[in-house]
């Protein structure tokens, strides 16, 4: 009887890639959304890390559809630019390359005449 070697055991497979927001991304995104929400604008948002892009969904209230979606598409960076806001509609509001640049589509509605 001779011994055969042991039959390797299958590892854990590696997790799909996923895009997703860095620190600094998310501390942009976040400086405008904690405006609005302070303005009385925005009350909800979510967080979506899918294999081609990453999504910060935000809402007026919960448990309806997103005002606004900032998007962040890598496989863009040479094209049109990888971030973009999408408004309720679909229509893309601001693209780029720079977020900051990309996000004072959204400051602008922070801007009100005063009655």
């Amino acid at each position: 009887m001779t011994m055969q070697p042991p039959t390797p055991f299958p590892g854990p497979r590696p997790a799909p890639e996923q895009v997703a927001f860095d620190r600094a991304e998310l501390g942009a995104i976040l400086s405008v959304y904690g405006r609005m929400v302070a303005a009385g604008e925005w009350r909800d948002y979510a967080m979506s890390f899918l294999r081609e892009m990453a999504v910060f969904s935000i809402f007026r209230r919960a448990a309806e559809h997103p005002i606004y979606r900032i998007e962040k598409r890598p496989a863009l960076r040479n094209k049109q630019g990888m971030y973009a806001v999408v408004g309720m509609d679909g229509q893309i509001l601001k693209r780029g390359q720079d977020l900051p640049t990309v996000l004072r589509v959204l400051e602008r509605k922070l801007i009100r005449p005063i009655d």
